[in-house]
C-alpha cells in the first residue's frame, strides 16, 4: 500500500511541477505555420502555466465562485480547458464538463440535470445561457473566457480585466470529495452525469503512470482533449492538436502526423476512428512516426487492420487498447503484441490492471442490490462485466434510479479497503459496465459487445463483436452492425453494412456474398438479412461507437436484402 497523502487534489500537482521543473514546456497550442511550414506554437513553461491557472483563481474568485461551486465549463480546448479546470480544482470548485457536440437538447438536458451555479465560457456559451435561461436558472456567477489562446477573462458586468493574485496553494480535498463531474457519450441512451471523486483521479493518474510505465518529461499529443487534464499531474508536456472537438472524424491526419514527427511526441490517445485515419495516411505517404513510445486506443475495439498495420508506422513504439468508460478507467489494458487480428471470438481487452477487480456474471437487465444477487460465470461463458476497484466511480449525478441500475453494493469484510493507499477513494460498489464478455483460462478479458446491443433469438442469444468480427473479413466491409427486430427472446438477427450501394443489382450480389460468410461461421448462420446505410451514425466524443439501436429503427423502414447463396 502506497503512504497516504495529505492532500488529494489533483490541482496540487501542477504547483510541484512548476517548483521543480520551472522551465519545461508544459503546453503548446498551435497558432499557425512559419514561412517553413513548420506549426507555429505558443509554447508555455510549467511556471507560466501555473501563473496562469493563479490568474483564472483571481478572476473567478472575484467573480463570485468558491470551493463547491459547480461550474459549467464551455471553453476551448488546449490552455483554455485545463488553466480553467486547475484553477476550479485549485479552488476546490467542481468543473462540469459536457461534449459539446451532443446536440443541442442532450447538452441541455445535462445542464439542467447538473444545476451549475455558475458559467465559465466564450462568448457564444454566455449568449446560449441567455437564450435558454431557464436551463440555465441555477446560474449565478459568470466569468467569460475571450480569445482561443491567451485565455484572458474579464469581469462579465464591467467587462475589465481583474486583478491577479499571488499563487495559492490547491485548497484541501479529502479523497472522497466530490472533484468533477464528466458526462458520459450517451452512445446507448441518454448521457449521465458520472460523479468524480478526487481520488479517483489520483488513483488513474497512478494507474496510468505504472501501467504504460510514461516518465515525467515525456511529451503527450492528446485526441480528446479531456485526457490533457491528466498530463500536468503526469509531468507531460501537452502538445494541443489541431482538432475540431465537435467534429473530430474530419480531422486532417496530415497535420496531426506533422505535429508527432516536428515536436517529438512520445504518447497519445485517440479513438481507433482517429488512428485509422492517421495510421492510413502515413502508409500512404510512406512516412512512420518514430518518436512514438506508445498509443493508447479507445472507445470501441480496435479494428484488425489497424492492430496489424501499426508496427509499419511505429517502428519504436505500440499500439495499447485500455478498456474502461466515464465511470471506470483504465480496467484493462492489451497491445499489439498480445491480440489475434483473426479472432471472431470477440476483442480481446487484455488483463485487468493490478488493484482493478473484474467479474463475469449471469446476464439481467434488472438492478442488483448486492453481490449476493449474482451469478458468477465460469472462465469462457459470456455474460455481464462488472468492476471494482479506486477509480470505480459510485454515483450518477441526480439519477437515483441509473445508479442503482449500475452499482452493485459490496457487504463482504474489506469491500471498501483502500486499494492504492489512502488518497484513493472506497470502492465499496462494483460497477456494472453495461458490457457483455467473458474471462478465458488465462485470466484475460474479452469484450463481446454493448448489453443493450445484444440480440437475443430463439435459437440463443447473439452478440455485436464476435458477429460483426465475421463480416468485416469482407474486403468491403469497413464497419457494419448486427441489430434484432422483435421482442427480445423472438428476434430475428440482421446485418447493416456501411457501403455506398447505389441499387438492387448491386446490393443483391453483396448480400449473397455476407450471406456465405455468415454460413461459414457458427454465431452467424441464422444472419440472412441484410442492409445497407451510407453513413453510420456515431458517438461524438470518440466516433467510433456505432448507435446500433439507431440504426435498428431506420432498418424498419429501409429496404433490407434476404439471401442465401444455395437458392
Amino acid at each position: 500500500m502506497l503512504p497516504p497523502v495529505a492532500n488529494a487534489n489533483i490541482a496540487r500537482h501542477l504547483a510541484l511541477m512548476a517548483a521543480a521543473h520551472p522551465a519545461r514546456a508544459a503546453l503548446k497550442i498551435p497558432r499557425g505555420r512559419t514561412r517553413a511550414g513548420d506549426i507555429d506554437y505558443l509554447a508555455l513553461s510549467f511556471a507560466e502555466l501555473d501563473a496562469e491557472v493563479s490568474a483564472w483563481c483571481a478572476r473567478l474568485s472575484a467573480a463570485g465562485i468558491a470551493r463547491g461551486d459547480r461550474t459549467l465549463l464551455m471553453v476551448r480546448q488546449g490552455l483554455p480547458l485545463i488553466a480553467s479546470a486547475f484553477a476550479l480544482f485549485r479552488l476546490g470548485a467542481v468543473p462540469v464538463v459536457i461534449d459539446p457536440g451532443m446536440g443541442r437538447k442532450n447538452f441541455l438536458s445535462c445542464v439542467a440535470r447538473s444545476r451549475p451555479t455558475a458559467l465559465v465560457g466564450i462568448p457564444f456559451a454566455q449568449l446560449l445561457s441567455h437564450l435558454f435561461r431557464p436551463t440555465f436558472r441555477s446560474v449565478r456567477h459568470r466569468v467569460t473566457a475571450r480569445g482561443s489562446l491567451t485565455a484572458r477573462l474579464t469581469d462579465s458586468a464591467s467587462g475589465s480585466p481583474l486583478p491577479a493574485l499571488n499563487s495559492p496553494l490547491a485548497a484541501v480535498a479529502a479523497a472522497s470529495d466530490l472533484a468533477a463531474i464528466l458526462f458520459t457519450s450517451g452512445s446507448t441512451g441518454a448521457p449521465k452525469g458520472v460523479c468524480y471523486e478526487h481520488g479517483m483521479f489520483e488513483a488513474q493518474v497512478r494507474l496510468l503512470r505504472e501501467t504504460y510505465a510514461i516518465q515525467p518529461g515525456e511529451i503527450d499529443l492528446p485526441l480528446l482533449p479531456i485526457f490533457a487534464l491528466f498530463n500536468p499531474a503526469l509531468g507531460l508536456t501537452t502538445i494541443v492538436p489541431e482538432i475540431d472537438p465537435r467534429r473530430p472524424a474530419d480531422v486532417d491526419p496530415a497535420k496531426i502526423a506533422q505535429a508527432i514527427r516536428q515536436e517529438s511526441v512520445t504518447n497519445s490517445f485517440g479513438s481507433p476512428t482517429l488512428w485509422e485515419k492517421i495510421g492510413d495516411h502515413c502508409l500512404a505517404k510512406n512516412i512512420t512516426l518514430p518518436s512514438l513510445r506508445r498509443v493508447l486506443c479507445a472507445g470501441a475495439p480496435v479494428p484488425a487492420a489497424l492492430w496489424k498495420n501499426s508496427a509499419a508506422f511505429l517502428p519504436n513504439g505500440q499500439l495499447h487498447s485500455p478498456y474502461g468508460a466515464t465511470e471506470a478507467l483504465p480496467v484493462a489494458t492489451v497491445s499489439a503484441t498480445e491480440v489475434d487480428p483473426a479472432s471472431t471470438r470477440g476483442a480481446c481487452v487484455g488483463r485487468p490492471i493490478p488493484g482493478i477487480a473484474v467479474r463475469i456474471i449471469a446476464l439481467t437487465d434488472g438492478p442488483l442490490a448486492t453481490l449476493a444477487d449474482t451469478r458468477a460465470l465460469p472462465a469462457g461463458e459470456i455474460g455481464e462485466i462488472i468492476v471494482r476497484g479506486p477509480v470505480v466511480t459510485q454515483t450518477y449525478d441526480a439519477l437515483p434510479a441509473a445508479t442503482a441500475l449500475a452499482k452493485i453494493g459490496d457487504p463482504s469484510p474489506g469491500a471498501g479497503r483502500l486499494e492504492l493507499g489512502a488518497s484513493a477513494p472506497s470502492a465499496a460498489a462494483w460497477h456494472r459496465m453495461g458490457d457483455c464478455g467473458y474471462l478465458d483460462a488465462d485470466g484475460r478479458l474479452w469484450f463481446c459487445g454493448r448489453k443493450a446491443e445484444r440480440v437475443e433469438t430463439p435459437h440463443g442469444t447473439l452478440y455485436t463483436e464476435p458477429c460483426e468480427q465475421v463480416f468485416r473479413a469482407h474486403p468491403r466491409v469497413t464497419r457494419c452492425a448486427l441489430v434484432g427486430f422483435g421482442e427480445p427472446g423472438r428476434q430475428r438477427p440482421a446485418l447493416v453494412v456501411e457501403a455506398l450501394v447505389s441499387d438492387s443489382g448491386v446490393a443483391r450480389p453483396f448480400a449473397r456474398e455476407l450471406r456465405a460468410l455468415a454460413l461459414a461461421h457458427q454465431p452467424t448462420a441464422a444472419i440472412k438479412l441484410f442492409y445497407f446505410h451510407p453513413q453510420f451514425p456515431v458517438d461524438v466524443r470518440h466516433n467510433a461507437k456505432i448507435h446500433r439501436l439507431a440504426l435498428a429503427q431506420w432498418a424498419l423502414t429501409a429496404k433490407g436484402y434476404e439471401s442465401d447463396p444455395k437458392k
